[in-house]
């Protein structure tokens, strides 16, 4: 798809031309979107499997979970997002199962996955100003198109993410919504309901969509009353439906945590489990207004952390910020040339197509702001995303109608840009080295692994939790050290223990290895950081029992190895290796360990208190490992430290350099002023002396 794309969907609007019957209207759409659909998968063919870190992370094993229940026998396994509905992932896990080949699964997917774009051509349609078919399919056409332009999208059809299922039930809430704008009918607005409520249960995030979605309502050509009851309706029957899909997953949590939204809403529900603390996330929430109102423009840069981790710069949004301005600007000029000609009019006597429009776009503006309030993550807007498509396109046309070849230039141009930033300024986890090879996973477990269950104790942020499909029936999983740690006190640490006393001996600890090729070496490393968290709770490693699982086609790495003769040679290995080894008791007391423990608490506390909007939530769990106390701050991203005296602190997800805050003992005295905050981007912090200096 190339800049004449536009050009050709919009030459479809030119008076004059033939007449088309509703036969060829609907052939012809479905030649298009079936060409955008083959073009959609023909990117995905490109870009080859989708083994992201979230798909390892806890995709997988969301899906398992939906399947078998895990309660009794796992604990955080993939982290907090252990605990989100998992039913939406089911189906990916269940294609995985079968042994399909990668590109048929993905395949399969992507078709669902497109559904959007059909979407997208009829709500494209629901703007047009005209019942001409030939306007109408230039409208869906375009807009499909660039709904298809959305770089996130690209990157997302045919993978493991949930974001784009749940946007399609969004945006098909938003269609019959503008459908019962355009002409009212309560049994639209209750299907809309229904769709986004399904929405929102299967990922909280929709919810946003849903209480936006009200504004479209509030354009209906009805007394206000009906437009109240309209309202009911749709809040009534989203509710209920919500209520309906998430009930299952809420009781089992309810009846584990005593929070059915568990880990969220926790401040509310008060799970001894989990922080109280409010849980957002700031990676992408602008930090000023500055940066909230010039965020459309931000989202046009090719750089990483914008919208999502990747870089994935898109136009639209910029574009639709300059076409509100004009439209406005062109409102105003003709409203004073004409004043002595027009009146005001009813909203009821508005043409429908524009009164729908104007309704969207109202909605979209709110849907935003509480968006970039909320999470700012490209992946929950995707909705949206095809919504500022359709409103880009029937702006350009609105605003150009006068001036076909304008118009044809000005879709070409943004087509041609779109396509540029996708092709030089976008990340779409390309890998020379992960292709299509065989099944999406294909995991080695030794037999003794695959027959005996045993409570793996899994280390590190990324919780490896993909792997508990393969792993003998009946084992267990607890993440004790990684986006949440814990140890052997508190809540948390009575279920740990719990599980441990309950799998005794059966007990191993689990984590990646870098070195497979020299396994004795890599263990020699780790063995005391491993050692440490394992005394938690009272156990450590013992190597003479040590395993490797090997999964195959996970990204490859490269690495340097020195040979016998002193060259060094590049290895390249195609699978991970994930190395576990049983877990005894007898591990030393360390009172040395809890000693520096306790004083690093006040450090930590300190800081916490007087900078709470860096070092969010409050009170996480402070582990120490080779003499070093350290606490993860997952809602900004940070990770403190104190090490012979001094605190640091840095965010490895934006790549900020480390800061120093000052001496522990020092940043411990409260009598000391701790200054911090955020500045170009990047998160400060240090004391501020008697004098007001640093």
């Amino acid at each position: 798809m190339n800049s004449t794309t536009a050009a050709m969907c919009a030459r479809l609007a030119e008076p004059g031309g033939v007449g088309i019957t509703m036969l060829g209207y609907r052939r012809s759409k479905l030649a298009i979107l079936l060409s955008l659909t083959f073009l959609a998968l023909a990117n995905n063919l490109l870009r080859g499997m989708d083994l992201s870190s979230d798909t390892l992370n806890y995709h997988v094993y969301a899906g398992f979970s939906a399947l078998h229940d895990r309660f009794s026998m796992d604990y955080f396994a993939a982290g907090p997002q252990a605990y989100q509905n998992p039913y939406i992932y089911a189906p990916f896990y269940a294609l995985v199962q079968t042994q399909l080949p990668a590109l048929v699964v993905s395949s399969l997917l992507g078709l669902v996955h497109c559904l959007i774009l059909w979407m997208s051509f009829e709500l494209a349609v629901c703007v047009c100003p005209t019942e001409d078919l030939r306007t109408r399919m230039a409208y869906g056409s375009c807009a499909a198109a660039l709904a298809l332009l959305n770089p996130i999208l690209l990157q997302q059809v045919g993978s493991s993410y949930a974001d784009i299922t749940t946007a399609e039930l969004a945006l098909g809430g938003w269609l019959l919504l503008a459908g019962a704008a355009k002409r009212p009918g309560n049994g639209r607005v209750v299907f809309a309901g229904i769709l986004l409520g399904v929405a929102t249960a299967f990922k909280l995030t929709n919810a946003v969509h849903a209480l936006a979605g009200t504004v479209i309502l509030a354009a209906a050509p009805v007394p206000w009353k009906s437009r109240a009851r309209s309202v009911g309706y749709y809040f009534v029957a989203g509710l209920l439906a919500g209520a309906v899909v998430a009930a299952p997953w809420a009781y089992q949590l309810y009846r584990n945590f005593g929070n059915p939204f568990f880990p969220l809403m926790n401040g509310l529900f008060r799970s001894p489990e989990y922080t109280t603390e409010p849980i957002l996330h700031h990676r992408f929430i602008p930090w000023s207004w500055a940066e909230a109102f010039w965020r459309p423009f931000t989202i046009m840069k090719p750089m990483y952390l914008v919208q999502e981790e990747l870089r994935a710069p898109d136009l639209r949004y910029a574009i639709l910020v300059l076409l509100a301005v004009v439209a406005v600007l062109t409102a105003v000029w003709k409203r004073w040339r004409f004043a002595a000609k027009d009146s005001v009019r009813a909203v009821s006597g508005m043409d429908p197509s524009k009164r729908v429009l104007m309704a969207l776009g109202g909605a979209f503006a709110v849907d935003w702001a509480i968006w970039l309030k909320g999470s700012g993550n490209g992946r929950y807007f995707l909705p949206m995303a095809s919504v500022a498509a359709v409103l880009v396109v029937a702006m350009v046309f609105r605003i150009l109608v006068a001036r076909p070849k304008m118009r044809d230039y000005a879709l070409s141009a943004l087509f041609a840009a779109q396509l540029a930033q996708l092709a030089y300024g976008t990340d779409f986890r390309w890998d020379p080295y992960v292709g299509w090879k065989g099944p999406w996973l294909s995991i080695d477990v030794p037999p003794a692994l695959a027959e005996q269950p045993n409570l793996f104790l899994t280390i590190g942020v990324e919780s490896n939790s993909f792997l508990a499909p393969y792993l003998a029936k009946g084992s267990g999983l607890i993440n004790v050290s990684g986006q949440l740690s814990f140890g052997q006190f508190g809540a948390n640490g009575q279920r740990t223990l719990a599980l441990i006393n309950r799998y005794s001996p059966h007990l191993r600890v689990l984590l990646e290895n870098g070195r497979p090729w020299d396994f004795p070496g890599w263990l020699r490393d780790n063995r005391d950081r491993t050692d440490d968290v394992l005394a938690r709770f009272g156990l450590h490693l013992d190597d003479t029992d040590c395993n490797n699982i090997v999964a195959s086609h996970l990204p490859l790495m490269m690495q340097n190895v020195r040979t016998r003769d002193g060259t060094v040679a590049e290895l390249t290995r195609e699978a991970k290796s994930f190395a576990t080894c049983r877990v005894v008791p007898g591990a030393e007391t360390r009172n040395r360990q809890q000693y520096l423990k306790s004083l690093d608490d006040l450090a930590f506390d300190r800081i916490e208190d007087a900078c709470p909007q860096l070092f969010q939530p409050r009170r996480p769990y402070t582990e120490m490992i080779g003499g070093t106390g350290s606490r993860r701050y997952p809602n900004t991203d940070i990770v403190a430290w104190v090490r012979e005296d001094t605190i640091r602190f840095f965010s490895p997800i934006t790549g900020d350099p480390i800061y120093e805050i000052g001496a522990a003992h020092s940043v411990a005295d409260r009598s000391l002023r701790l200054e911090c905050g955020r500045s170009r981007g990047h998160y400060f912090a240090h004391l501020v002396n008697a004098r007001g200096g640093p």
